[in-house]
């Protein structure tokens, strides 16, 4: 697993073993937009109305390098036609833009996250072009 590329499914499973409210729904219109013009999606919530968690739960919902099924059968999601379709399926991107404002305080944080990310996809995809 790379740092951005395919991180697995850690995130979610620790959300997972604490309280947990079931936001799995969440999925089920994403998946809908998937390949279509309308793939990109915004998760926008007020401070502390848990956008990291929905975004960690969309992030081992589709990422190809792990096995998620047992963090998602006994949610909402799972009875849903589209479950199975997309359930690890896809190579997924995840970028937590707290830890470059953390590390960078200044204009270069554009640049940090380019070379960051563009370094993760060559080492995943080493036949990439550079």
């Amino acid at each position: 697993m790379g740092t951005y590329i395919n991180t697995g499914n850690a995130g979610f499973e620790s959300a997972r073993n604490r309280k947990y409210v079931d936001k799995s729904e969440a999925i089920t219109i994403i998946n809908k937009t998937l390949f279509t013009e309308f793939r990109y999606s915004c998760v926008t919530r007020c401070r502390r109305f848990g956008k990291s968690v929905a975004a960690k739960m969309l992030c081992a919902y589709y990422n190809q390098s792990c096995d998620s099924r047992r963090l998602f059968e006994d949610l909402k999601i799972a009875s849903n036609p589209s479950f199975e379709k997309h359930l690890n399926k896809y190579p997924v991107l995840y970028i937590d833009m707290t830890s470059f404002v953390t590390r960078y305080k200044d204009e270069t944080i554009v640049a940090h996250i380019n070379e960051d990310v563009i370094a993760d996809v060559h080492s995943a995809y080493p036949d990439t072009l550079h």
